[in-house]
């Protein structure tokens, strides 16, 4: 659960911005690091996703380039931070109605092996307006 900034009050993936010198892999451990306590190991990545806001002001910087990767093993167990408070789910009962509207189109794509690239456009702050999906290379 998302506690605070960009996407509070939902479910979420750890995650947060490349900083400079860094990969979008390194960022990933460095992130889920700081959010949850945990370091992931053996990342795969499972899709690359474009977000776009045209609604929302550009000083918020919303428009963004999503890296999703997929861990099975880690180190530690997770633990609550300011900024998440992770929980398990299974697959099944993953509460999309608490997540961003496009989690439900890719997310289980992914579960299901598939590797995916997507644009998504919302209108205003979380009302999904078009998309779209290209494999992923």
């Amino acid at each position: 659960m998302k506690k605070r900034g960009f996407g509070i009050g939902k479910w979420n993936g750890v995650g947060g911005k490349v900083k400079e010198g860094e990969t979008a892999k390194q960022a990933a451990i460095r992130e889920t690091q700081e959010e949850i306590g945990v370091t992931p190991l053996f990342l795969q990545k499972v899709a690359v996703l474009d977000f776009y806001f045209p609604d929302v002001p550009a000083e918020k910087d919303w428009n963004q380039q999503v890296i999703v990767f997929m861990i099975d093993k880690w180190e530690k167990e997770p633990v609550e931070s300011e900024e998440m408070k992770p929980q398990w789910f299974k697959i099944s009962e993953i509460p999309y109605d608490q997540m961003w509207s496009d989690d439900i189109l890719w997310m289980p794509k992914v579960f299901s092996g598939q590797k995916v690239k997507a644009e998504f456009i919302f209108s205003g702050e979380d009302k999904l307006k078009k998309y779209k999906f290209k494999e992923l290379v």
